[in-house]
């Protein structure tokens, strides 16, 4: 994505505001890519970094609902602050929470499945030489290591998938907070 999508995207996603926070919003990013142009940066680069700017908008809609309330206490800004956190937490909700739910769901499964599998492959190893199984004593060994190796791997894999999205929920929790922070703070 280019500067000038991303800083439309951004613009879009952004009108209703008032037109000082606007402007003061838009000139931030603008100098986002002007100081990653100079660090030699080009401007996809940049785009991605920021982020998905429909999203970020929701985000800065957020924040500068929080800030006018903590400025002013009046009806209007309360309304704006409430609206604008509404609109950050409906995607959330409504999106994101089955999305996730319906993901580790799967995850503990396949997770279940392969401590299953391993000790399967346990039990293939340590009776598969008593049971007459073709192949004989060697192949049933075999078998056994290898179903276990492989549930091993598949339940590794399962982890690491685990481990990087607990990590992604984090660091989205995170924009989260930085947005409600001086609300929590006053």
């Amino acid at each position: 994505m280019t500067r000038i999508e991303f800083l439309d995207k951004l613009c879009q996603g952004l009108r209703g505001l008032p037109p000082a926070t606007l402007k003061e919003i838009m000139s931030d990013y603008e100098a986002h890519f002007k100081d990653a142009a100079a660090a030699g940066r080009n401007e996809s680069e940049v785009a991605e970094a920021l982020g998905d700017p429909t999203r970020l908008a929701r985000e800065l809609r957020a924040e500068a609902g929080v800030k006018s309330w903590d400025e002013a206490k009046t009806p209007s800004s309360a309304a704006t602050a409430i609206i604008g956190i509404l609109g950050l937490g409906a995607l959330d909700i409504l999106v994101l929470l089955p999305l996730a739910g319906g993901v580790f769901g799967t995850l503990i499964g396949i997770f279940a499945a392969a401590i299953g599998a391993f000790i399967a492959g346990g039990t293939l190893f340590a009776a598969g030489p008593f049971m007459g199984l073709p192949g004989g004593v060697f192949a049933s060994l075999l078998a056994g290591c290898g179903v276990m190796l492989g549930s091993a791997a598949i339940g590794a894999l399962t982890l690491a998938l685990t481990i990087w999205l607990v990590n992604g929920l984090v660091w989205f929790a995170r924009l989260h907070y930085r947005v409600l922070k001086p609300a929590l703070e006053s």
